[in-house]
Parts: structure tokens; sequence; C-alpha cells
């Protein structure tokens, strides 16, 4: 079906279930699915997606940049890169006094500290920005959730493995991907967990994601998180 609403047109489909009341799904390729109880009205569908139009065209909006890929980001004022899982603008300041290049997250902004309003030197001082707030946000997690484990990390170490998000080895040394500064609190926090647990099981048996599940219910929404949004966190 189609069905335009405040200048924009979607494709939807509509499947009838046995349930009590409708939702709207919306798969990682952008198309939207309504599932209605057996015998609801045409009108009651559209009027549920009218309700639901905005959070609709924001997650359509979404989509569509995730298949886009990742642009090329231009390191120059009103950019913007994702912190903590929120998109900032960066402004940068130039002084040749500096003697590190830095960069200071106050009042919704980057604010990028050089020598010279350089790209490469933009790029570099931001990502160590990431570095540092990735292990500062990640000891602070693994403090928070310590309690439920008896044993505790050797040591943790922040990385650009471009591959995974977080190890643990035999010798109980955690490992952290330094992108993880880019994802909300709640993702970070699901990454340390799962690591933390994998101090019990090393593998990924049943064992090890009851304990995961245990410690957190909601996993899994972290994990969507990461997997629909990790192509955006990218400096």
């Amino acid at each position: 079906m189609i069905h335009t609403y405040l200048g924009k047109t979607i494709r939807f489909e509509i499947k009838y279930k046995n349930r009590t009341s409708i939702g709207i799904t919306i798969d990682s390729y952008g198309n939207v699915e309504v599932q209605a109880p057996k015998g609801t009205s045409d009108d009651r569908v559209l009027q549920l997606l009218e309700e639901k139009w905005d959070l609709i065209q924001q997650k359509l909006k979404e989509m569509q940049d995730r298949l886009l890929g990742p642009q090329k980001k231009v390191y120059e004022y009103g950019e913007s890169f994702l912190y903590l899982g929120n998109n900032y603008p960066i402004q940068i300041f130039q002084d040749i006094n500096i003697t590190q290049e830095h960069v200071v997250f106050e009042a919704g902004k980057l604010y990028i500290y050089v020598k010279q309003a350089d790209s490469e030197k933009i790029k570099q001082a931001l990502k160590r920005f990431y570095y540092k707030q990735c292990k500062a946000l990640v000891e602070k997690s693994i403090s928070s959730y310590q309690n439920n484990f008896k044993t505790k990390p050797r040591s943790i170490r922040i990385t650009d493995n471009k591959t995974t998000w977080g190890t643990c080895d035999s010798k109980l040394q955690l490992t952290f991907n330094w992108r993880l500064a880019m994802a909300p609190l709640e993702v970070i926090d699901y990454v340390v967990v799962h690591e933390m647990c994998h101090m019990v099981h090393l593998n990924h048996d049943r064992s090890f994601w009851r304990l995961v599940g245990k410690i957190m219910p909601d996993y899994k929404e972290k994990e969507n998180w990461l997997t629909l949004s990790s192509w955006k966190m990218t400096i």
C-alpha cells in the first residue's frame, strides 16, 4: 500500500495476525511493515501511521544513510562528529602557542585547539580525544559492574582494532575499541559487560549469554544499536 502525509509518501505492507495491538517495523532496507489484529480497518492503520509519521521518517532517513555508507568528513567549522551517541559540531581554534593539539567537549560542541588548521592535525586531535574518553568511560563502567564478578580484569587497554569492539583473553586482559566513545553510554556498558562475562566464560556458549542477560536483560537492544550505527562511527 501507499500513503502520503505531510508531503511525504511511503510504501508499506499490512499483515493481519492474531494479536491485540498494531505494531510497525522497519527492516534494515527501509521496508515498512504493519502488523495488525485481524479485522483492523484501513483507516485505523493509516491513523497509526500518521501518529508515528515523524518517527517513521526518521528511521527511513537513518536506513537510507546507512545504505549510502559513511560520508567523507571535512575538518572544518560546523562538521559534526559522534560522541556518546549524538552528533556534535566542531569548532576549531588555531594558536601557534598550543603545546599539544587537543579537544574539549563543552556546551554541545567539540572545541578543537590546534597549532595549524590542518585536516590531519584536527583528525589526530579528535582521535586522541576519543582514546582518552573511551578509557575513562570504560574504566568507570567496569567499576560500576565489578560487583557482578568475583574476578577483576588484569589490565585494560584501548586499541585501534577495526574488527572488534572489545576482547578478553585467558589472562583477563581486556581491550576496547576507541570508537566506543562515539556510542551511547548504555551501549558502552553493554560491551564492557560482554567482555567482563568472558572473564567467566571465554566462549559464546549458553552459559555466557545467560550471564550477560542476567546482568543486562536488554542487551540485544544495545547489540542492535551497534549493528545499525557502527558504519557512522568514524572520523
